[in-house]
């Protein structure tokens, strides 16, 4: 694909503030696409775009930290992507409690909050357009 003119695009809308642009930004900078490989510009990247509410960002920081030995600081990660609807975290949250790192307390509420955060983004429209989108998968299936 056009790469520069990607990253062009991204780092204008992560200027802006878009965390979405800032986690595409890290991944352009851990996979060297349209740039050179910058170890701390996908680090720098990927903690902008956390802070700024990205759940996958925030999951990845979790996995970073826990291959850093730093589990604690993992199990923080994770439980705040938990809360903003991210599956992959709750697993982390099941295994590391399995492990002994989180409390059965702790679990129980970052598997509430991921819940809360699931049902949030539920709606008629939402529902009735899944059920238009499957409805049409099915179909071109059957064609």
């Amino acid at each position: 694909g056009d790469y520069s003119s990607a990253f062009r695009y991204y780092t204008k809308a992560a200027e802006l503030g878009d965390a979405e642009a800032q986690y595409t930004l890290s991944i352009m900078y851990d996979d060297g696409h349209g740039v050179e490989k910058d170890r701390g510009k996908e680090m720098y990247h990927l903690e902008e775009a956390a802070i700024g509410g990205h759940p996958a960002a925030r999951y990845n920081l979790g996995i970073e930290a826990w291959n850093n030995g730093h589990t604690e600081r993992a199990v923080k990660h994770f439980i705040i992507a938990a809360a903003h609807g991210h599956d992959g975290s709750t697993k982390a949250l099941i295994d590391d409690f399995r492990r002994g790192f989180v409390g059965k307390e702790d679990l129980a509420a970052a598997l509430r909050a991921h819940q809360a955060a699931i049902d949030a983004t539920k709606s008629p429209q939402r529902e009735a357009a899944e059920e238009y989108r499957r409805k049409m998968k099915k179909k071109k299936s059957s064609k």
